[in-house]
């Protein structure tokens, strides 16, 4: 335990060391967000720094390289993928600022590495003793064995968390503090279920608890009213880690539980584009739902206090069903 807590303060204070440096050097080479100009609301926003997801991958791999000892396979391949996801939102970001606009890499570009990359954890995640192809079932006690069905079920998994997790990377603080509680949720989990007396599945703990603290770093500065945004490089990269904690723990199942607030981001973009192509009317005012909300006159800071709340929740009555 004490591991545990020291991986997690150690992020922490690295974070919030670095990130004052990550944000003088992304004004000093002009690396700004440009906001799109149907979010009327978030107009003042025009030119905050962005690319901040640096900050929390910086703090998380050095107190990975601290804590991390002996059976650490899972957590360095978790780690490896988060940096990868991070690249390829770094790319995205590069453009938009690049071009000073705010669409970046084409969509099937994007769709076209992370199924690469899914594809190769898929396979890894099949073959591995460390995983297997067997999946937790919520609340029942019981596992599923998805044999070969492994491999398209984490594709789909790696597909719908960094997407919806950068879906819900719209308002000051929202990604990164709904993440933080889902993955402090996880970590709880893996404890839950043993997870302290497998060497891989306790480095599976460290990786996301250290994930939380840089994460809680990073939020020092994310709050409304943001010094920097995480940019797609943050937003893509939490998606690979709750993914990787989710699939790499056998707990993917619970994802969609722990992460309620980021299905409800994809379900409505979802639904949204689905109605107006049929009726060429809108059920949202604007999606994700975040936005809706925003529409209807909440300010952004309750919206974000509501999705904490509404995670943090649903996450303690998970752990308190599994426990009884």
């Amino acid at each position: 335990m004490t591991k545990i807590l020291l991986s997690f303060l150690v992020a922490f204070l690295f974070g919030t060391a670095v990130a004052p440096l990550v944000i003088w050097f992304m004004k000093k080479e002009k690396a700004k967000q440009t906001i799109l100009h149907f979010v009327e609301a978030h107009a003042a926003k025009q030119g905050t720094p962005t690319m901040g997801g640096v900050i929390f991958l910086f703090a998380t791999a050095a107190s990975c390289a601290l804590f991390l000892r002996g059976s650490t396979r899972l957590a360095l391949v978790s780690l490896a993928v988060t940096f990868a996801y991070a690249l390829l939102g770094f790319f995205d970001d590069f453009v938009k600022v690049k071009m000073k606009q705010n669409l970046g890499l084409r969509p099937w570009q994007k769709i076209v590495f992370q199924l690469v990359v899914a594809s190769l954890v898929g396979v890894f995640v099949y073959f591995s003793d460390d995983v297997g192809s067997f999946v937790r079932v919520p609340f029942l006690h019981t596992s599923l064995n998805l044999s070969w069905g492994t491999i398209p079920f984490t594709i789909f998994v790696f597909l719908a968390c960094t997407n919806s997790v950068n879906l819900t990377d719209g308002l000051d603080g929202l990604a990164s503090i709904t993440t933080l509680i889902c993955l402090t949720f996880f970590a709880a989990l893996i404890l839950l279920f043993g997870g302290a007396s497998s060497p891989e599945n306790f480095s599976l703990i460290i990786f996301c608890v250290s994930v939380c603290g840089a994460l809680l770093a990073f939020l020092c500065f994310n709050c409304y009213p943001a010094k920097i945004f995480m940019g797609d490089t943050g937003s893509m990269a939490l998606g690979a880690v709750v993914a990787c904690v989710g699939i790499f723990s056998n707990n993917s199942l619970y994802i969609p539980l722990f992460g309620a607030v980021f299905v409800a981001s994809a379900v409505s973009v979802l639904l949204q584009v689905a109605y107006y192509k049929k009726t060429k009317k809108r059920i949202f005012l604007m999606a994700p739902l975040h936005h809706h909300f925003e529409k209807q006159g909440v300010h952004e800071t309750k919206i974000v206090a509501l999705y904490a709340i509404i995670t943090t929740v649903i996450g303690a009555f998970v752990l308190l069903f599994e426990f009884l």
